[in-house]
């Protein structure tokens, strides 16, 4: 039964990816660029996440963790330079 489970909701992550890549393909703005581009790695830790789940290994957590860390700052610096215009002040 985990493993239908676990299928299903990796389907509808890889769905939100799509939908996040449209989004982000055809955003009218670019703050609506830079959220579909912080929703996409937030889908991506939770797909790692689940691989290592399914592969029982920690891993993938450990990879996941570091995408988080680079997503934040990565999301951060984008908001600074549409804000400011400039990342380094």
């Amino acid at each position: 039964m985990l493993n239908i489970v676990g299928i299903f909701v990796s389907s509808l992550i890889g769905i939100s990816l799509l939908l996040n890549m449209w989004r982000f393909m055809k955003g009218p703005n670019m703050l609506d660029r830079v959220i579909a581009l912080d929703t996409m790695y937030i889908n991506a830790i939770a797909l790692i996440i689940l691989l290592g789940i399914f592969l029982d290994t920690t891993l993938y957590y450990e990879g996941a963790l570091l995408i988080a860390m680079l997503g934040f700052v990565s999301t951060s610096a984008i908001c600074k330079f549409v804000l400011r215009g400039d990342i380094i002040e």
